[in-house]
């Protein structure tokens, strides 16, 4: 009888054990696959600025983008740069409209996937982007990244900018842009941190 008892105690204790490792066991494994990498968000995201600028201008606020999200940043310079003249400057930007252009771009960015929200930059000629911001749209596939324009002018804005950017480029997430008179473009800084503020993409 004692040794039928003692049988019985030891399978009972063999079924305990068993059960507290399963369980053990469980509960690690929950816990390790809940622990997910954070996202980052969009002030953590990688970005570049990209400008072309004529007068110096769009240049101001490109700078101030770069300094204040610390993103990285491009200058789109043409092959064959333009006439420090502006009544020429002029001319010849009607006349690439005309022609619908596509002016070469001066060096190129290096992986351009690295990076999450692309801010695109240029001053407004004749109601539009300068045909060598078509050349950078047609150069680079941007399906997937968040893109944030900014414009420099006289007092036109972005005219139809914006819708331009986001036909040419579907597959992106392209939001609310930033317009600055060329006098406010010279000290661009409170404009620019507020904008991204708004848009939440200030580190």
């Amino acid at each position: 009888m004692k040794k039928l008892f003692a049988v019985m105690m030891s399978v009972a204790l063999i079924f305990a054990v068993t059960a507290c490792g399963s369980a053990g066991g469980r509960t690690e494994e929950s816990s390790s696959s809940g622990q997910n990498a954070p996202e980052r968000t969009a002030a953590e995201a990688k970005g570049l600025v990209v400008y072309f600028s004529w007068s110096g201008n769009t240049e101001n606020v490109a700078n101030s983008i770069k300094d204040q999200t610390g993103s990285d940043i491009f200058e789109i310079v043409p092959q064959t740069s333009y006439s420090d003249d502006y009544d020429t400057v002029v001319d010849l930007a009607r006349e690439e409209q005309r022609t619908d252009a596509r002016p070469e771009i001066s060096g190129s960015i290096d992986n351009i996937a690295q990076y999450d929200v692309i801010y695109v930059g240029y001053p407004n000629w004749w109601g539009d982007m300068p045909m060598i911001l078509y050349t950078f749209f047609d150069t680079y596939d941007l399906s997937g990244k968040t893109v944030v324009p900014f414009v420099t002018s006289g007092g036109s804005g972005f005219s139809d900018t914006i819708s331009t950017i986001r036909r040419l480029e579907p597959d992106a997430s392209v939001l609310e842009g930033l317009s600055l008179s060329s006098s406010r473009a010279s000290d661009p800084g409170s404009d620019v941190a507020d904008w991204l503020t708004g848009l939440g993409l200030v580190k």
